[in-house]
């Protein structure tokens, strides 16, 4: 093969990989971030015992189980999402409001507590609030996340409601 038509191929196959890559490269940038990583946190056996719970919707069984992480480890904002999301659950979204306000200021990207504080918000008839999350969260989003569908949906689904 000569020179030349090895180094058109070379480019060629440069330009289709590029090319061909590029939906793995769009779809890796929607994937969900990495976790955090905090000492202990992945053989933290109450935090997973809290995701058990919270899994099996015990959500009064894993706010002790969270409280106790955040006191070993008060900088992990997905502690204080999931006990905000315990407690918004099990029927206080007005007592959960400050805690997802603690993880966003540990953490001012963290998807998941945008949707779950917008959540609260429309729990409590704020809808202006839940979509100021939504917009942060339009900011945070690359492409449309899961967390931006979500709360877009709930949105939707509580301004249908009332009408």
């Amino acid at each position: 093969m000569n020179k030349r038509l090895s180094t058109l191929l070379a480019g060629g196959l440069a330009c289709g990989l590029l090319i061909a890559g590029t939906p793995a490269l769009v779809m890796a940038a929607d994937s969900p971030p990495p976790p955090r990583d905090f000492p202990g946190k992945r053989d933290d056996p109450d935090y997973a015992a809290a995701q058990k719970a919270i899994a099996a919707s015990d959500f009064g069984g894993a706010r002790p189980l969270l409280e106790k992480v955040i006191a070993r480890e008060p900088n992990n904002a997905d502690a204080y999402n999931l006990l905000a999301y315990s407690i918004r659950k099990n029927g206080d979204p007005a007592r959960a409001v400050p805690i997802y306000e603690k993880a966003l200021s540990l953490d001012p990207k963290h998807r998941g507590a945008h949707e779950y504080l917008g959540e609260a918000y429309l729990a409590l008839n704020d809808v202006a609030k839940a979509k100021q999350h939504l917009a942060a969260l339009d900011k945070l989003c690359f492409f449309p996340c899961s967390e931006y569908k979500d709360l877009k949906n709930a949105i939707d689904a509580y301004e249908t409601s009332k009408r």
